[in-house]
């Protein structure tokens, strides 16, 4: 994993200017958390303004898919990156296998959370024809891509975090 990793960001390289790169490298760190923190507020704010607007009530089943997808920012957020570059080891008590697990078992749930916003909007509103308006279905979609936008920006742009202030973010 961790070699195809590496030959897909040297592939990347090769698409990208190395000045792109090294300002990505030197505002990430800076400049990423603001942004993911812009799209999850964002995204929250497409379903609150379509709850309040909406005339018909609002079920607890349409709240579920951001929920769920809040969730899977934390699961994604909770691994160290060095646990995903670190080369495989024999000895190393399992760390390789689980941190990779629990970053599939959260892309899952992610998956879950963008399949649950199309069967929302779906069943309750495009389906439904006593519903005046798409826009919370609509909405909720937004909402989850929002927040999986923001959750794949913060993984990225936190740093190695080696150190024991969490000033990496990776003290979860």
């Amino acid at each position: 994993m961790a070699a195809l990793l590496r030959d897909c960001c040297s592939n990347a390289e090769l698409l990208i200017s190395p000045q792109v790169l090294e300002l990505w490298n030197s505002k990430a760190a800076a400049y990423g958390p603001v942004l993911s923190g812009a799209l999850f507020g964002g995204g929250w704010w497409f379903w609150v303004d379509a709850v309040t607007c909406s005339q018909n009530k609002v079920s607890f089943l349409q709240y579920l898919p951001g929920i769920v997808a809040t969730l899977a920012l934390v699961m994604i957020n909770s691994i160290r990156r060095e646990e995903l570059d670190d080369p495989y080891d024999a000895f190393d008590e399992g760390v390789f296998c689980r941190s990779r697990f629990w970053l599939l078992v959260s892309y899952m749930v992610s998956t879950g959370a963008v399949v649950g916003s199309i069967l929302v909007l779906l069943h309750f509103y495009a389906w439904n024809s006593e519903v005046p308006s798409l826009w919370p279905g609509i909405a909720g979609i937004f909402q989850v891509i929002l927040i999986l936008g923001s959750a794949l920006i913060f993984f990225v742009s936190r740093s190695g975090g080696g150190s024991d202030d969490y000033g990496g973010y990776s003290g979860f």
